[in-house]
């Protein structure tokens, strides 16, 4: 069985400040994850997608996005980054890190196949751990 590909670069959409240093510190520490950049808001995170589109900025392989947020929401963020160009976003991840117990948030969670996961804040390192079992590691049968 092949290792575990690092993920190159994630993206962090949450405008709380404090989770997302909080985050960053823990993706940075962990071995599958190399570089990490958080934004606050889903207004900034698509500026820097299109940048990214540009070739400006790093392409993000995965994106941890918040729900609630002022402005512009999780959801209201997904709505923009499908009509992205799709041969850029094809090959990214986007998992949802919430607080939310709403069992409506888990429901809509699961009619949206550009998101791959739906977890609860904080981060750990066994989550991401787990993470890359579930979504990056190769299959063998």
């Amino acid at each position: 069985m092949q290792s575990n590909p690092p993920i190159k670069f994630t993206l962090l959409i949450d405008d709380d400040k404090v989770i997302n240093f909080y985050n960053e510190k823990i993706v940075n520490k962990h071995q599958d994850f190399i570089k990490v950049f958080a934004v606050n808001s889903g207004m900034k995170a698509l500026q820097y997608l299109n940048n990214a589109i540009l070739g400006v900025v790093k392409k993000p392989d995965l994106i941890f996005l918040d729900i609630n947020m002022p402005a512009m929401n999780g959801w209201e963020f997904i709505e923009e980054y499908d009509k992205l160009d799709k041969a850029f976003t094809s090959s990214i991840k986007i998992i949802l890190l919430t607080t939310s117990n709403n069992p409506d948030d888990f429901e809509r969670y699961k009619t949206i196949e550009l998101l791959e996961d739906f977890i609860n804040k904080p981060l750990s390192d066994s989550l991401l751990t787990n993470l890359i079992e579930s979504h990056y590691k190769e299959k063998t049968f």
